[in-house]
């Protein structure tokens, strides 16, 4: 099955079986268990709660952590692809941007990068989302985490 052009509405990645099973189950978990504590309160029920709260939030940094390091990647990226694209009165000024903006910017197209950059920090756009709405030539990222 082809996969639909990627673009600002749909460049998120939602893997099923993690952002909506998984969580479905450890959010039922916790919720069964802080039900257990207040109906048979005990050692046993407490430990059974903080095991599904250390789950809750071992499930939340996973994510947290991955995403964390794509951004570094991004942003190293992002950084190297400018030096390269941005003409010699921009490159200076790469290290202005922010790693909001750099991680936005990955999905302009090489043509459009220089004046897209620009413009983020001329008129110090900050929000990723009106960044991305920038974008005429998007730059499928197929490979986030």
């Amino acid at each position: 099955m082809a996969a639909e052009p990627q673009g600002p509405s749909n460049h998120a990645r939602y893997v099923p079986g993690y952002h909506f099973v998984l969580s479905a189950i450890l959010l039922v978990v916790l919720g069964w268990q802080v039900m257990m504590l207040v109906k048979q309160p005990g050692a046993p029920t407490a430990i059974g709660l903080g095991l599904a709260v250390g789950l809750v939030l071992m499930f939340w940094y996973m994510r947290v952590f991955a995403v964390t390091v794509q951004d570094r990647v991004i942003r190293l990226e992002e950084r190297l692809r400018m030096e390269a694209l941005l003409p010699a009165n921009l490159k200076p000024r790469i290290p202005e941007f922010s790693r909001r903006q750099l991680v936005a910017l990955r999905f302009a197209s090489d043509a459009e990068l220089p004046a897209l950059a620009k413009r983020v920090l001329d008129e110090k756009l900050t929000d990723q989302k009106e960044i991305k709405k920038l974008i005429r030539e998007w730059r499928a990222d197929h490979l986030r985490a």
